[in-house]
């Protein structure tokens, strides 16, 4: 072989180990994928951590098991952040620059999700359905793709439901930060709409436990309606402290609220509580979607434990493994991107998700389920 010759094989093979090492740096090999997520495994939202991550891997093992996408088996590695913004950002650093991951999936909520950004944004990682419909979130952005509707879509949905009763007298519990705020002027433009007002408001910081003030505040104001944007843990407090406190309201949530947990932790106080849903009830079984999960997540956990956070996580799971698959076996970030804003409408089963290139929205689905009794959901 010529010198001429050898120089050009050597530099064949640096450049193939060069696009190789790119590819690997991606989180892909030619037999894995690998995919990030912080969530909250330890601490009061626990429940809701563990739902999004069993949810995402029912759909993941259920495809590795057929054989993986495009021959490549998916891998999903979960961090723990406690629900502390703090280190969900720091798990984000940590996702990309030293486990190389793919894409980040499932982060538990608009607090945990902004401090990843600068991470996405240095890294170009797609960064796919954060479990908030915060309307900071809402804003395009390239690498964030939204595959739930916004919060102020579901308040909207639950002011015109109880507005349409003749109900007048609505209170607002809030979180004090601007995500919290965002909710107060949501429910308050949808009562706007309708020449109303709140009667009284009660703001809380993220993981308060005293609630006394903001309770006797909302009670005194003798509302129809209370509206709760917190988590389960401080929204069951605040209904059990106010029906104590001898309070006749109707108690409605947003989605963010965790709907399984909320119920579990009401228990019998629980009944009539409204949740809005942005996915279908995972209890019907003729929408296919809902019926692949029971079986997956089923087969997942090894018992019938069924919830909307799971099923919402199953939905969106499946929407990125079809992106992965329309990127085709050349997978990279940037092809991961390119194939989910040519994803226009993906039918997952009797739900529809759809971007395009200006548009990271996925879904408007909004439903109203109430607790009945047993912890169960009615529609």
């Amino acid at each position: 072989m010529t010198k001429t010759r050898r120089s050009a094989v050597a530099a064949g093979l640096v450049a193939a180990a060069l696009a190789s090492g790119a590819v690997h740096s991606q989180g892909v090999t030619k037999t894995t994928i690998l995919i990030g997520q912080s969530g909250p495994l330890s601490g009061a939202n626990k429940e809701f951590g563990e739902d999004i991550r069993d949810g995402a891997l029912a759909l993941f093992n259920k495809l590795n098991a057929a054989g993986g996408v495009n021959g490549r088996k998916i891998q999903l590695i979960t961090l723990d952040d406690a629900n502390d913004a703090k280190r969900s950002g720091e798990n984000a650093r940590v996702l990309i620059e030293e486990r190389r991951v793919l894409a980040l999936f499932g982060y538990a909520s608009a607090t945990l999700s902004l401090p990843a950004f600068p991470h996405v944004d240095k890294h170009g990682v797609p960064f796919i359905a954060p479990f908030t419909g915060a309307q900071p979130m809402q804003s395009f952005r390239r690498h964030v793709y939204m595959m739930r509707a916004s919060y102020a879509d579901e308040l909207e949905k639950i002011v015109e439901f109880y507005a349409s009763t003749g109900m007048k007298k609505f209170s607002v519990i809030h979180y004090d930060d601007a995500i919290g705020k965002e909710n107060l002027a949501a429910v308050q433009a949808a009562l706007d709409k309708r020449g109303l007002k709140p009667v009284s408001i009660g703001t809380l910081k993220r993981n308060q436990t005293d609630l006394g003030a903001a309770v006797g505040d909302v009670v005194k104001a003798a509302p129809d309606v209370v509206i709760g944007t917190t988590l389960y843990r401080t929204t069951s407090d605040f209904i059990k402290q106010a029906k104590k406190a001898g309070s006749g309201a109707q108690f409605a949530s947003t989605s963010f609220v965790g709907a399984s947990a909320l119920a579990a932790d009401l228990g019998p106080q629980g009944t009539g509580v409204v949740v809005a849903q942005v996915v279908p009830p995972y209890s019907r079984m003729s929408i296919p979607v809902v019926k692949e999960y029971q079986a997956a997540i089923e087969k997942q956990l090894g018992k019938k434990e069924f919830s909307f956070t799971s099923l919402e996580a199953y939905i969106c799971a499946k929407v990125l493994a079809e992106g992965i698959r329309r990127a085709g076996t050349n997978l990279s970030r940037e092809s991961l991107l390119k194939a989910l804003d040519a994803m226009s409408s993906y039918d997952v089963g009797g739900y529809t998700v759809g971007f395009s290139p200006t548009n990271h929205n996925g879904s408007k689905f909004v439903e109203l389920t109430a607790i009945s009794k047993g912890g169960r959901f009615a529609y």
